[in-house]
C-alpha cells in the first residue's frame, strides 16, 4: 500500500499546469500515502492524546506534534529505571533466566542514559534478589575466589 511512502520521501512539487504526467502521478502517490497515514494514526491513538494535538494534514507534522507530547527527561527516565531495577525480585513464576535478563535489560537502558553499573556490582545485586532457596548457591559463590560475569551467573543459576 506504500503507506510509509510519505515518511520516506519529501513532498514533491504541487501539481501545476506545466506538470508532467510523471510529476502528477508522483504527487498523487505521495498525497494518497499522506492521507492514509494521517487517517491510520488518528484512528489508532487514544482519544486523550488525539484531543490534545492540533489537527494536521501532513503526517510528518502530526508525528512531530505527537512526539512533542511525549518528550521525557533523561533524568526522570533514569530515576524510573533505577527504582524499577532496585525493586525487582525473582518470583517463582518468571524463572531465574528471565529475572536476570530483565535486570540486564534495565542496566542496558541505564547505560544509554550514561548511568553505568559495574558487572561485579550487578552480579552481587542479582544474587541478593534471588529467593531464599538460592542461599546455598550464594554461599558457594561467596566462598569462591573467582568473580563471575553475568553470563556465568545466569548459567550457574539455571
Amino acid at each position: 500500500m506504500d503507506i510509509d511512502y510519505v515518511i520516506r520521501k519529501d513532498e514533491p512539487h504541487k501539481i501545476a499546469d506545466t506538470s508532467t504526467l510523471d510529476e502528477i502521478l508522483l504527487y498523487e502517490c505521495w498525497e494518497k500515502s499522506n492521507r492514509l497515514s494521517v487517517m491510520c494514526i488518528k484512528t489508532k491513538i487514544s482519544v486523550g492524546i488525539r484531543g490534545s494535538i492540533e489537527q494536521h494534514e501532513n503526517v510528518r507534522e502530526l508525528l512531530k506534534a505527537i512526539d512533542e507530547q511525549f518528550v521525557t527527561s533523561d533524568k526522570a527516565l533514569a530515576n524510573t529505571l533505577i527504582m524499577k531495577f532496585t525493586s525487582l525480585n525473582l518470583t517463582d513464576i518468571r524463572g531465574v533466566r528471565e529475572h536476570i535478563m530483565g535486570m540486564r535489560n534495565i542496566v542496558a537502558q541505564l547505560k544509554k542514559l550514561e548511568v553505568e553499573m559495574y558487572e561485579f556490582f550487578l552480579v552481587h545485586f542479582i544474587l541478593n534478589t534471588l529467593l531464599p532457596q538460592y542461599r546455598p548457591f550464594k554461599i558457594s559463590y561467596n566462598s569462591h575466589k573467582d568473580k563471575w560475569s553475568i553470563n556465568e551467573l545466569m548459567t550457574m543459576c539455571v
